[in-house]
């Protein structure tokens, strides 16, 4: 029985020697703290790469519609400008045949013994060609007694006048013609010029020959 006590009353011992060597509440709950700290971390990274990735994919979104944008006006604006100038090559070479036209009426204005009546159609053909230039927007380039401008005119000559200030247009010999905003065809046109500068040079000419 002693040895039975003895040896229970050992083991109780051991017992309480083993218990007392668990670890305290705290080491526990430290070990648990930081494996809880390391999901939160990995889920904090993770949602700041979804809110940069967000950020770029919504950045390229705006980009993709402006460029959208961009190409639906330029798209409109060539579709514009087809539909503009899509007769421009037609009306280019319908502008000869005008001009025949128009010719044929100046000289025949001239002439006592041309048919009035042929006169009197061609220029009902010409004014009709005119409407159907004005329909699709072709009219002609007023030139005469204005202010010279080599964007519209071309100047075949100049010549002294005093009907016109200097530097103007003083005659048409070919007309111009615009479709829209764009130059078909530059007028053809005589430029004008002071009588004065051509006066001055021979009077200089004749004083240097009389010394």
């Amino acid at each position: 029985m002693a040895k039975k006590n003895g040896i229970k009353i050992h083991t109780k011992v051991e017992e309480t020697v083993s218990e007392d060597k668990k670890p305290k509440n705290g080491a526990p709950q430290k070990e648990e703290s930081s494996q809880t700290v390391e999901p939160l971390k990995e889920m904090e990274e993770k949602i700041e790469s979804l809110k940069k990735e967000a950020t770029e994919n919504h950045d390229r979104l705006l980009r993709v519609a402006a460029e959208f944008e961009n190409y639906k006006k330029r798209t409109a604006r060539e579709m514009n400008d087809f539909r503009k100038f899509a007769n421009e090559n037609f009306a280019r070479a319908m502008l000869p045949v005008v001009d025949s036209l128009d010719l044929a009426i100046t000289s025949a204005g001239n002439d006592r013994q041309t048919n009035s009546s042929v006169v009197e159609g061609v220029t009902m053909t010409l004014k009709e060609i005119y409407k159907v230039f004005e329909q699709f927007g072709i009219k002609p380039i007023e030139s005469i007694g204005k202010t010279f401008d080599p964007v519209f005119h071309q100047a075949m000559m100049q010549e002294e006048t005093e009907a016109y200030p200097e530097n103007t247009v003083s005659r048409e010999l070919q007309k111009g013609y615009m479709i829209h905003d764009r130059l078909l065809r530059p007028a053809m046109v005589v430029v004008s010029k002071k009588k004065e500068a051509s006066e001055d040079i021979e009077n200089q000419t004749k004083n240097r020959e009389d010394k």
